[in-house]
């Protein structure tokens, strides 16, 4: 192998841009679990209101009405339901963060597959859900989506050059 290979074996910027996108999001969701654990056994509705009222924003919008009616809804299980899931989500981004840190193939399979994964669904979302407050603003699917298609197409194009393959 020529020193040239070596280095483009060695430096691979956009592969450090997927690592950090896959481990913020595995802290997020981290984070977002040790909230929800944490507020699963609080009186939520009353929460949310202390909360509206410390932002400054009018609790009588349809918006935070019909959140209030939802939050009404949630049980202490129904919340640490939605904790245990975030947690386990969270640890499939942190294991791919790893795993392509280190440069181990089956860890490129899984972010290619994770990404693929949720590309149908955007699409879907995209195309079916115009109103606005419905499951995030257009730009932002648009942006998941162009960073779920990146990660798959360069993934895919690169995994001889990036993954150590071991072959038995």
């Amino acid at each position: 192998m020529s020193t040239d290979t070596a280095q483009i074996k060695k430096r691979a910027p956009t592969l450090y841009v997927i690592i950090a996108t896959k481990l913020l999001k595995g802290a997020l969701f981290v984070t977002l679990a040790i909230v929800l654990w944490t507020l699963s056994d609080n009186d939520l509705p009353k929460d949310y209101q202390n909360l509206l009222q410390h932002l400054r924003f009018n609790p009588e919008r349809k918006f935070w009405v019909d959140l209030a009616q939802q939050i009404g809804h949630l049980t202490e299980a129904r919340v640490l339901w939605a904790a245990a899931g975030t947690l386990v989500y969270s640890l499939f981004s942190l294991i791919e963060g790893v795993g392509l840190m280190f440069r181990v193939s089956w860890a490129g399979w899984m972010a290619i597959g994770e990404s693929a994964f949720f590309i149908p669904i955007e699409i879907y979302e995209l195309i079916h859900h115009r109103e606005p407050g419905h499951r995030g603003h257009p730009i932002v699917v648009v942006a998941i989506l162009g960073l779920n298609i990146l990660i798959v197409w360069y993934l895919l194009q690169n995994r001889r050059r990036l993954f150590h393959h071991h072959h038995h």
